[in-house]
């Protein structure tokens, strides 16, 4: 009865079909599900106790985890251990989340919710934040079902993932062992914008600056200092060799 209030007599009806589409459920709790979109950044003047998606998002994050983990290893029966953790590596990578989050529409649901500027690491840590909620209310099984059936199989080509290698810090790696190359990273600012860490970091090779990139995540910062020094050693990676 409640599930029926909700989708069809409350306030937040509008918003409770906006889950129901994404999920396939109809929220029970539908304060739970706001709190997946609230941003530790957003305008919480005169909302006492006021929560954030964080608490929510570490745990979508871990029953994400292990839930792509059994599909790949179910999946690929003869992959090894190093084959399986960069499949699920490229499928829980904070680039892939924020783009299938951008795909399912929860930045409207952030935009709603959040009195700030959108980054894209936003729109990952809402979709974690989701599946959070969604386990609270539902259980691992059905939001394994939900992982595999709305995200893996609707918004992912596992096959041209397979064959994709965008770990930029790997490739780097790589080069610089094949060319006997130090490669190090540098923090050289930790800023605060819209109400949030952000850090900038340079890539070095043999200690000489070649990059430098930001992001809300010093891996992200990483990966992205990363690309461009490849770019930078290498424009033409077809003429190498």
């Amino acid at each position: 009865m409640r599930k029926v209030y909700n989708l069809t007599l409350s306030p937040d009806k509008e918003f409770v079909q906006q889950i129901r589409i994404i999920t396939g459920k109809t929220p029970k709790d539908i304060e739970l599900y706001k709190t997946a979109f609230y941003h530790s950044s957003r305008n919480n003047k005169g909302k006492i106790g006021a929560q954030s998606n964080e608490r929510l998002e570490f745990l979508g994050d871990a029953v994400l985890g292990c839930a792509v983990g059994e599909y790949l290893f179910k999946k690929y029966p003869a992959g090894d251990e190093g084959f399986l953790t960069k499949m699920r590596s490229k499928i829980v990578k904070r680039q892939t989340l924020n783009e299938i989050s951008s795909q399912m529409g929860l930045d409207l649901l952030l935009l709603k919710f959040n009195e700030t500027h959108l980054s894209k690491s936003m729109l990952g840590n809402a979709l974690e934040a989701l599946l959070g909620a969604f386990y609270l209310e539902n259980g691992y099984e059905k939001t394994r079902s939900f992982i595999i059936k709305k995200i893996i199989r609707k918004e992912l080509n596992i096959e041209q993932l397979e064959s994709q290698d965008d770990n930029f810090k790997s490739q780097l790696l790589e080069w610089s062992q094949k060319h006997g190359t130090e490669i190090t990273y540098r923090l050289e600012e930790k800023f605060k914008f819209d109400k949030r860490d952000r850090f900038k970091i340079s890539v070095l090779i043999d200690g000489k600056k070649t990059a430098t990139a930001e992001d809300y995540n010093k891996k992200s910062a990483e990966q992205k200092a990363s690309e461009k020094a490849l770019n930078k050693i290498n424009p033409h990676p077809s003429e190498e060799e």
